[in-house]
């Protein structure tokens, strides 16, 4: 009776955000409290990894590195590929996280050698990143059908936000201890986070089944990874919306922190620590997109969802983006920079990554886990390598800053271009989705 009244009392709270069932509640908090552990974590990375990469490489150095996560995510997405053919989803999920654990004890011991690793910390945050995340919101799409996806997701996507919020907060407190500090307490989280999953995991397949629940589940894909893709236009959009929006977001991040690096060149001479500065300027850019995307995600995200439809929410973005980098053409002081890039994330981390999500609860189990990662790994990488190939021809040519918001220009139209694409095909998935059900209603 008493946990009864505690669903109601938690279902009233969290109205004002979306409306929400009292079967719901468990697995719903659940969720959004294993996000919020993951963005957390992923934050601590995040500023562990930036002083590292640009004091010992540079912004240039950055860009180019993303050509080699592209490569390592071609072998990675295979082996993963390989494994989703042999297991199923809990095992596929403890899998990666415990491995990305291991990894993480091995940086946070070579972390006093930061000449050492900085290069081969940012290829690896880069594949944990999306890979980590990718595998949340798979098992996500996959326990809720797509109108409970449609309602819930943006409380999930408001425990990212909190998460990331929380994390670029606490990073920067420890920042001073250095990227070990950092690396270790990301690690520990990360164990929270596979724990939480794999409870999670359990407790839907009971009560969705009175079968045992040892690990007797058939195997989540029977061809390749990319073999999948290539078989199905609607994760080939979904990819070319992926790679085309990371193309952008990338190309700005080099706009940023080109600026940045220039500023704090001009400040040197003072004495200051060149690595406190990086390290502050970069928690603080963190800090506030997160603050921006909470607002958004709690007082906007579900709505626009559910009033206008996540094929139109899909095109708020890029309309903002070229806003943002048509200013950044005609007047790129870092201020407006930082602006930019802070709104163009915010919204990316909380109404673009929901709408995304929310593309994929019309997806097959196996598009959710073997596409999605593949989709939301390499492709995001490649959009990084397309974005590094645009930085070496700039820096070759000695192109100006605002030369590189008049190339995002362009690509925000080709993005355009892409959304429109992707909803006719949202628009034809989503009814064969609804044919499909109704024939298995009618045929139980």
């Amino acid at each position: 009776m008493q946990s009864e009244r505690l669903k109601s009392a938690l279902t009233r709270v969290l109205r004002p955000l979306t409306r929400i069932e009292p079967s719901e509640l468990v697995e719903t908090a659940l969720l959004t409290l294993t996000v919020f552990v993951l963005l957390t974590a992923y934050y601590l990375l995040k500023v562990a990894r930036e002083p590292l990469i640009l004091l010992h490489g540079g912004a240039e150095v950055k860009s180019y590195a993303a050509a080699g996560q592209a490569v390592l995510l071609l072998g990675f997405v295979a082996v993963y590929g390989a494994l989703a053919q042999r297991v199923g989803r809990l095992k596929l999920l403890v899998s990666v996280y415990l491995f990305f654990v291991v990894d993480l004890l091995v940086f946070a011991a070579l972390s006093s050698h930061a000449e050492l690793i900085a290069v081969p910390f940012y290829l690896w945050v880069g594949i944990y990143n999306y890979t980590s995340i990718a595998q949340f919101w798979a098992l996500a799409a996959d326990i809720f059908t797509r109108e409970q996806g449609t309602r819930l997701f943006a409380v999930l996507g408001l425990g990212s936000s909190l998460g990331a919020v929380f994390g670029s907060w606490s990073s920067k407190l420890l920042v001073p201890l250095g990227p070990g500090a950092l690396m270790l307490g990301a690690a520990v989280l990360l164990l929270a986070c596979t724990a939480s999953l794999a409870f999670i995991e359990l407790r839907h397949r009971k009560r969705e089944t009175v079968e045992p629940v040892d690990e007797t589940q058939p195997v989540l894909s029977r061809g390749s990874a990319f073999s999948l893709l290539l078989s199905d236009k609607y994760l080939l959009l979904l990819a070319a919306l992926t790679l085309i929006i990371n193309w952008v977001n990338t190309n700005g991040e080099y706009i940023f922190d080109r600026s940045v690096l220039e500023y704090v060149h001009s400040v040197a001479a003072s004495g200051a620590s060149a690595h406190r500065i990086v390290g502050e300027m970069k928690a603080s850019y963190f800090y506030w997109t997160n603050v921006f995307s909470v607002v958004l995600q709690m007082f906007l995200v579900s709505r626009l969802l559910t009033r206008l439809g996540v094929r139109a929410v899909l095109f708020l973005p890029p309309l903002f983006a070229f806003c943002g980098y048509a200013g950044i053409f005609i007047a790129p002081a870092l201020g407006l920079i930082r602006a930019v890039k802070i709104t163009e994330n915010s919204l990316d981390y909380s109404l673009e990554n929901t709408a995304r999500q929310a593309l994929y609860l019309v997806t097959s189990r196996a598009e959710k886990y073997v596409g999605k990662t593949a989709v939301d790994s390499f492709f995001v990488r490649l959009g990084d390598v397309m974005s590094a190939l645009v930085v070496w021809i700039g820096s070759r040519l000695a192109l100006p800053i605002a030369a590189f918001g008049a190339i995002n220009l362009v690509l925000v139209a080709v993005w355009l271009a892409v959304v429109f694409s992707m909803g006719r095909a949202h628009r034809q998935r989503e009814g064969l989705d609804a044919s499909w059900r109704g024939l298995e209603a009618a045929h139980p």
